[in-house]
């Protein structure tokens, strides 16, 4: 199986949600999860942001070979650039048409 978590939310306590979301389908013991990925938009935006309070578990993640995937869209009306970004994260143009994507590909949607 695989699973796209949508991060959209400025609300800290979702954005430390969906994080452990991810972290819990990668530490899936039934070996049933294949793949992880978490595209991040809008306000979600900032729990990806270099120097804040979830660098190292985004690091951790990213590390662990969930993929992460932030907006362009977002990162431009935010008048942010990737480097602004945990390193190792991948823009994509679009977010919504991201998770569309994935989620022909046969990814389950979760969105805390």
């Amino acid at each position: 199986m695989q699973t796209v978590v949508h991060l959209l939310s400025g609300d800290e306590s979702e954005q430390e949600t969906s994080l452990a979301i991810a972290q819990n389908l990668l530490d899936d013991e039934t070996g049933s999860i294949d793949d992880v990925a978490i595209v991040v938009q809008a306000a979600g935006i900032n729990a990806v942001k270099a120097g804040e309070d979830n660098e190292e578990q985004v690091r951790e993640l990213l590390d662990s070979g969930i993929s992460v995937k932030a907006c362009s869209n977002t990162l431009d009306m935010m008048d942010l650039d990737e480097a602004d970004l945990v390193e190792g994260i991948e823009t994509v143009p679009e977010g919504a048409v991201e998770v569309t994507r994935l989620q022909s590909e046969g990814y389950a949607y979760v969105r805390p």
